[in-house]
């Protein structure tokens, strides 16, 4: 994997799984790495680890709750005042979310926590990514999904008929479309989503998911899982894809619904007016 000593890395997040196992990594070859979660207290845990792998370098954390777009605001307030520059925007926080059947920004809250709430960060955050990267956390989960870009503008009829793994299939299935238009519309940044693999880790906390990485002998450790984010993070542009899904460093294609243009352009749309722009 190629240096990254000197560059700006925000995580969502990055207190705890995939999200910590790639600052760990990264504040290692060098990078100035942003924490974000949602946990104080698991995100102060964080800060420890990647205090100690970036040669004592304390990164800032930030805690923010993706079902709450107003906490999107205030993450970027705090992220412009501090960098003029951020060179990788890795949105990773997500995850399957029980409970409410809205959030209180009155969307699908699986689909708002994995997908509207870095496609909103990451549009607030444009001026300070140019040339820089955009890596969005995916799954080959999103072969369960049927996304129709009217449940992302609160229109839940048809997300409310789906079931929990067709509902998260779908918000997968929205961080591949959204990765590829992003490269369509925004030329300058090199934007990728990622399958990580099937990785212990706190994923499903508080319904039980969770539960079966933890006894599955093959599920891999969050190190595994963020190996091809790192890679995505560190690896020379040219030889990237840009709008590229990948698993396991490799350029793969995603299903035939998650690889239309089409869909993706209308996703976009959708996205923007729900976010309220």
């Amino acid at each position: 994997m190629g240096d990254l000593t000197g560059r700006t890395v925000v995580i969502t997040g990055a207190s705890s799984g995939i999200g910590l196992a790639a600052a760990v990594a990264m504040a290692r070859r060098g990078a100035h790495v942003a924490l974000v979660g949602r946990d104080p207290d698991r995100l102060a845990a964080a800060v420890a680890q990647v205090s100690a792998a970036g040669a004592g370098r304390t990164p800032p954390a930030y805690r923010a709750d993706f079902t709450r777009l107003d906490d999107v605001h205030v993450l970027v307030d705090h992220l412009r005042q501090r960098y003029e520059r951020i060179d990788v925007l890795t949105n990773n926080a997500g995850g399957v979310v029980a409970g409410a059947a809205r959030t209180v920004d009155g969307f699908e809250p699986t689909l708002q926590s994995n997908h509207l709430a870095g496609f909103l960060l990451s549009n607030l955050l444009r001026e300070q990514l140019r040339n820089g990267r955009i890596i969005n956390t995916s799954s080959a989960a999103h072969t369960w999904g049927n996304l129709d870009p009217a449940d992302v503008t609160g229109d839940l009829r048809g997300a409310r008929k789906a079931g929990m793994w067709k509902r998260y299939g779908a918000a997968k299935q929205a961080n591949i479309l959204f990765a590829a238009e992003a490269a369509r519309r925004w030329p300058d940044i090199m934007s990728a989503s990622y399958h990580p693999g099937f990785v212990r880790s706190r994923f499903g906390a508080g319904i039980g998911v969770h539960l079966v990485t933890k006894v599955t002998p093959f599920a891999k450790t969050p190190e595994q899982g963020a190996d091809t984010l790192v890679w995505l993070a560190s690896t020379p542009r040219p030889q990237l894809v840009s709008g590229g899904y990948y698993e396991k460093r490799k350029l793969i294609r995603p299903n035939a619904q998650t690889d239309d243009a089409g869909l993706a352009a209308a996703l976009w749309e959708a996205s923007m007016t729900a976010v309220g722009f």
